[in-house]
């Protein structure tokens, strides 16, 4: 044992830290979000058992029809849910630990507003399928990032208070360039965007988990690779400078990797809301660990996502609820329980 709650694991030359609790908070996160996930598959209008749903997954089910509901519709839907959620849990995570600030989460700072440009532009113009979606997405989402970062870098230095308003602006302007993209359109389209903004996982299919996996396989070893960098920054650009760190050289590719994430899982289910912002800070206050929650705060955000479209689901008087709005209504009062009630002083949770 190295301090407390710390523990040390080494191999011949090769030795890893890790904290037995965060390492406890992630199995029993992994273990909640397979039961939901076995929960959604079998709700629906075909009612399904978890044996049932075991069944089909596995190509043994006694109906072929459970197993083309399982592997065509629910299981993609559910995937995609589940690796959304992780994407938006790490990119806040980073996020926030950039800005030192709760508040700094990629739907607040207008980058998940950056990425959703590029995809109704492919909705509405081009009627584009999922990749070219995607890649919109990513692309909008990038340049989004860059306008930020450009406008606030004196502000990124200052705690990132001027980071987080200057993405509300731009934000709100794309927010504008949104509502007007949506108005050139015609009328299926932009219902099928509207759709699409009100966030979603109606509909999913394979063709939406391949992006999502390929972000995340993409993006996430970029930054838990440097999630000791990150850790550094945390601590204030002059004692990461005196530690030799590269700052302006780490904060690039932490950025870049953290609006990859937003960007994919923005178009693979349009923006939702919430996930990003609660995600890390409950799985802070879960693992009670100074380091950024990156992999707690991804299975953090993939359980709150799972929980949400399983709450729309089944929504009482048989209603049908967009995932966004599920987690926009949720995101809304942990937002004002968060400043008003677990940090009334306006200081970094």
């Amino acid at each position: 044992m190295i301090g407390a709650g710390v523990r040390v694991f080494r191999a011949g030359r090769a030795s890893l830290l890790f904290r037995p609790r965060v390492v406890l908070v992630c199995l029993i996160l992994i273990a909640v979000g397979g039961l939901i996930a076995v929960m959604l598959l079998g709700t629906g209008s075909l009612p399904l058992s978890p044996a049932q749903v075991v069944a089909g997954l596995t190509g043994h089910a006694d109906d072929p029809i459970v197993t083309r509901v399982l592997q065509r519709i629910r299981l993609p839907r559910v995937l995609t849910a589940a690796m959304v959620g992780a994407a938006l849990g790490m990119a806040g995570a980073v996020f926030q630990s950039l800005s030192r600030n709760a508040l700094g989460s990629p739907d607040i700072i207008g980058f998940t507003t950056g990425a959703a440009t590029g995809a109704i532009a492919q909705i509405i113009l081009f009627n584009a399928g999922a990749f070219h979606v995607a890649m919109a997405a990513i692309l909008s989402g990038l340049v989004t990032a860059c306008v930020v970062l450009l406008l606030s870098r004196r502000g990124v230095q200052g705690g990132g208070y001027r980071l987080i308003l200057v993405g509300i602006g731009i934000g709100a302007i794309l927010t504008g360039i949104n509502n007007m993209i949506m108005v050139m359109g015609n009328l299926d389209r932009a219902m099928s965007a509207q759709i699409w903004l009100a966030g979603s996982l109606n509909a999913r299919s394979w063709s939406h988990v391949w992006p999502a996996l390929t972000g995340l396989a993409v993006f996430a070893p970029m930054i838990v690779l440097n999630a000791r960098r990150l850790h550094m920054l945390e601590l204030g650009e002059e004692m990461a400078r005196q530690l030799g760190l590269r700052i302006g050289r780490t904060r690039l590719i932490l950025v870049l990797a953290a609006v990859g994430l937003t960007s994919v899982a923005t178009a693979s289910a349009g923006p939702i809301a919430f996930i990003a912002l609660a995600g890390p800070q409950i799985a802070r206050r879960l693992t009670r660990a100074p380091a950024p929650p990156l992999v707690s705060g991804a299975l953090t955000g993939a359980v709150l996502l799972l929980i949400a479209d399983l709450s729309s689901q089944r929504a009482p008087f048989d209603l049908v609820l967009p995932i966004g709005v599920m987690t926009g209504f949720a995101g809304g009062l942990y937002l004002i329980w968060l400043l008003v009630v677990a940090n009334p002083t306006g200081g970094r949770s």
